[in-house]
């Protein structure tokens, strides 16, 4: 069996507003800190389901990803936790791309490597959160798209999921080959281990550019276009109600609630 994982690299989501910068000339954001890139979390959940699969059968692990400027300690990190080969489509064309775009190239990089029983993605990624692009990549493929999964079995040609709802799960079923979003409540990623590590460093990405693709960049421009990014501005009041006990102090905030219209 071969499953492939979509991955992302980001900017880490655990960097406080204030270490941000707006570059307003790619409109686009910038670490003030200078804080690394890392591996969207989510795409960590679908590497992790893929390993999990790997673990009982003998199935291949690659990991793909579309973009510019990688960071190679990010980006093998799947490696050190036990996939077996790195693609990375990269070039300055593939900076800033709409997620139906980013789709495209994937739909034809993934043809060109030949199509796996089973593609993985995270269920949306940590920049934007739009998760559009597992979505589009598997109308693309004319694949079976089953969503937030957390938790994946195999039967023969059959993959069942656990699909998370508010109050539960879903079971669903489909055929191979099919594209899968994990989500994050599949469990915590495996850590990396040190022969998973070691390997990582000797292992070298199949690296593809504009190119090596069956692709017309021209053809497929940008559906969304950015025009404007900021960051979010908080602009709280905080009144503290005093009163002679707790009674008064109650009374009081009650006036202010309804002055307000919140009562």
């Amino acid at each position: 069996m071969n499953i492939m994982v979509c991955i992302k690299q980001v900017l880490d989501p655990e960097t406080p507003v204030s270490g941000f910068v707006i570059d307003e000339d790619s409109i686009s954001l910038t670490s003030r800190l200078g804080a690394p890139p890392v591996l969207n979390g989510f795409d960590e959940n679908a590497v992790e389901a893929a390993l999990r699969i790997k673990d009982t059968t003998n199935a291949k692990v690659t990991v793909i990803s579309v973009g510019n400027d990688f960071v190679m300690d990010v980006m093998k990190k799947p490696i050190s936790m036990g996939a077996d080969n790195l693609v990375l489509i990269q070039g300055s064309e593939f900076e800033n791309l709409d997620p139906f775009t980013t789709a495209h190239v994937l739909c034809c990089a993934i043809k060109k490597i030949g199509l796996p029983d089973l593609i993985l993605c995270g269920r949306q990624a940590s920049d934007w959160d739009n998760s559009h692009v597992p979505l589009i990549l598997a109308e693309l493929l004319n694949l079976a798209c089953l969503t937030l999964a957390q938790d994946i079995t195999l039967d023969s040609n059959i993959i069942n999921i656990e699909r998370v709802i508010p109050n539960g799960y879903q079971i669903l079923e489909a055929s191979l080959p099919a594209l899968v979003t994990v989500s994050n409540e599949l469990g915590e990623p495996r850590y990396p281990t040190l022969r998973g590590i070691m390997n990582a460093g000797k292992n070298h990405p199949q690296i593809l550019s504009y190119n090596d693709l069956d692709i017309a960049l021209d053809d497929y421009k940008n559906n969304v276009i950015t025009t404007k990014l900021s960051i979010p501005e908080s602009a709280q009041d905080c009144e503290f109600i005093q009163g002679d006990d707790d009674e008064e102090s109650g009374r009081l905030l009650a006036i202010k609630l309804r002055q307000a219209g919140l009562i």
